[in-house]
Formats: structure tokens, C-alpha cells, sequence
């Protein structure tokens, strides 16, 4: 099968790569080799694979990358929270128009394969909680406020009780609470524009978890709070928990979102919709500063500093029944080992 991977130098691309390519599928590479993610070009990136250094705003040069592609496997995005809303530009070029223009590229080339994108829990926004009296709720934006007190947890939008946050299912509506976490959602909802345009075409949208493990890269306010804190392990500081660390996430090695590609892309019979990419197990912020630090041996202890970063969240995790159920993924890299594989794996510069 000859794949397309846009982004495929990226951290998980990367992975997604090394596992085609070894699985014997013919791999065609397309990356920009953003300087947010890539300071300089990667090393020991395999040979043995066509690579092209190429806008996905280029379609001249995309259209030559497409040509006679089975499969895609859309990674290309600017990911985490960025510096501030002065990036909404950035994010909405990279990721929207990016795959607008993939889309429109592949609709020209006549494409009737499957496309598996990289999609994102942060759909989601807020996870999927329940009060005691309304039943299951969406509650809104945290309150600036509410959060500098240190009440950390979202009210019940109706009577302002306590929630329980609960694994939440594909299902669950989308309810994007910052510019990356919009512009994930958009690619979902173009992708399937395209499968309602082009009847042949399956869109498997894969929405990743807090994804951790090797190549990640480091320094970075594009990174997630995994990469956050094994930077600053690696510098020899303690890491950095914001709010009291109790904010639960589901973190999952590099290898099986790498792996979760390759079954979407290599299934017998295409799969359509979104799974969630996660280890069905949730850890709190904390618990994974704590298990760098200590997988690392030389750190500080993570220091708790409270406050919350624009746009985030308090808990999402998810359900991994749908994935092991339909996409036969379950995830298979124990906690422990992975954080302390991370731990001495060197970051990306």
C-alpha cells in the first residue's frame, strides 16, 4: 500500500512511519518542518522512504506528492495551546486551511482510498461529568475567578453542586474550548465533508489522548504538559503543576497511537467515525510529574504553583471500548515502563 503522511517527521508521525515502513508499505512524507516543532531538521530520519519539505498550502507540489496514493494519514497540524490567542492565525492557516487544501488536492487526483486523521480529545473541551441531582451536564468555561481561588473544579451548571467526571465516549458532543482545540474539531468536519462527496472514501478520525514518549519535542509552548515537564526535568528543575495537580488526563505511549495508524490504515474493511487513542486508564497531572522525577533520579520534586492556563481544562478522559471493540486497539505500554523509557529518551532540539 502506498501511504501518504503528512506531518510524518512530527513526534508521532514519526512513529507512524517507522511502522508502515516496516510493515512494508511504501511511504511518501510530507512535511514543512515547522520551526515551532522543528528548530532544526531531524536526525536519523530512515532513507529508505520519499520525502517531500512541502507546504500543504502548495498544491502544485502536493498534487505531485499525491499522485497514486492508497491511503492518508493526515498528522500536519499545529498542536497544544500555543502563547496566547495572537496564534489563532497560525493554527487556523496550518490546520484548517492546511486541510482544505490536502482535501481539495486529493479531489482533483481522483482519490477514493481511506484517510486516518489525527484528531484530538480536545474536542471534547470539558469531559463528560455527572451531577448528583441534573443527571449527566456540560458545564461551561471555568470562571477566572472562581479558578485564582483555587476552586478548581467545574459547578454544576444548574445548581452549581459538585461534579463526578466520568470516561467520556465518542459520542459525547464536541465542545472545543480554545483555537487548537476549534481547529481540530473543523478537520473532523472537512474530512467528513469529503467522505459525504466522495461515497468510496472511509475517514477515520483518531482522537489522541496526552500522548507521551521519545522524539517529542522539548522547550516548547507548542508541547504538551508531558514535554513541558520532561523538559524540565532534563534541565534538573522540578517540574511546574499548575492548578493542585489533580486535573486527570489519559496519558498514552507514542507507540500505540503509532500502532492504533497502522490498524486504522491496514484494516480488512475501512472504519469510519472517531476512537479514542488512550490507555483506559486516568492519571492526574500530578501523578505523572512525580513519575518523571522519579523515573529520572536527579530532579526536584514537582512543584504544585496553582493558577490554570487560558483555555484548559479541568478532566478529560476517555472510554477505550469503542477502539478495542471496532479497531481492535488496546493500548499496551504500561505506564511505568513508558514514563521511565521517556524519562531518558532524549527530546527533539
Amino acid at each position: 500500500m502506498r501511504v501518504l503522511v503528512t506531518g510524518g517527521s512530527g513526534f508521532i508521525g514519526s512513529h507512524v512511519v517507522d511502522r508502515l515502513a516496516d510493515d512494508g508499505h511504501e511511504l511518501v512524507v510530507v512535511d514543512v518542518l515547522l520551526p515551532a516543532a522543528h528548530r532544526h531538521p531531524p536526525e536519523g530520519e530512515r532513507v529508505d522512504v520519499e520525502r517531500h519539505r512541502i507546504d500543504l498550502g502548495d498544491q502544485a507540489a502536493l498534487a505531485v506528492a499525491v499522485a497514486g496514493v492508497d491511503a492518508v494519514c493526515h498528522q500536519a497540524a499545529m498542536v497544544g495551546l500555543g502563547v496566547d490567542f495572537d496564534d489563532v492565525v497560525e493554527y487556523c492557516r496550518h490546520n484548517d486551511l492546511g486541510t482544505a487544501s490536502l482535501l481539495r488536492v486529493l479531489h482533483r487526483s481522483g482519490f477514493s482510498g481511506r484517510i486516518v486523521l489525527a484528531s484530538s480529545m480536545v474536542v471534547y473541551g470539558e469531559g463528560r461529568y455527572r451531577c448528583a441531582t441534573h443527571g449527566l451536564v456540560q458545564p461551561g468555561p471555568r470562571a477566572p475567578a472562581r479558578v485564582a481561588t483555587g476552586r478548581f473544579e467545574p459547578p454544576c451548571p444548574s445548581c452549581g453542586a459538585d461534579l463526578t467526571a466520568e470516561a467520556v465516549p465518542e459520542d459525547a458532543p464536541l465542545d472545543p474550548r480554545n483555537v487548537y482545540a476549534a481547529t481540530k474539531a473543523h478537520q473532523e468536519h472537512l474530512c467528513q465533508a469529503f467522505a459525504v462527496a466522495h461515497p468510496g472514501v472511509a475517514v477515520t478520525a483518531l482522537r489522541y489522548h496526552n500522548v507521551y514518549g521519545p522524539r517529542m519535542p522539548k522547550d516548547t509552548p507548542y508541547a504538551g504538559v508531558a514535554s513541558i515537564f520532561r523538559s524540565a526535568v532534563g534541565r534538573g528543575e522540578a517540574p511546574r503543576v499548575m492548578e493542585d495537580g489533580a486535573q486527570r488526563r489519559d496519558f498514552v505511549h507514542v507507540d500505540d497511537v503509532a500502532r492504533a495508524n497502522v490498524l486504522a490504515l491496514a484494516a480488512p474493511e475501512p472504519l469510519t467515525g472517531p476512537f479514542n487513542v488512550c490507555s483506559g486508564t486516568p492519571r492526574t497531572v500530578l501523578e505523572l510529574a512525580a513519575a518523571l522525577v522519579e523515573a529520572d533520579g536527579g530532579a526536584p520534586a514537582p512543584e504544585v504553583v496553582g493558577g490554570a492556563r487560558p483555555g484548559d481544562v479541568r478532566h478529560v478522559f476517555a472510554s477505550p471500548d469503542r477502539a478495542r471493540s471496532v479497531l481492535g486497539f488496546e493500548a499496551e505500554v504500561p505506564f511505568a515502563d513508558g514514563v521511565a523509557d521517556f524519562a531518558r529518551a532524549p527530546l527533539r532540539a
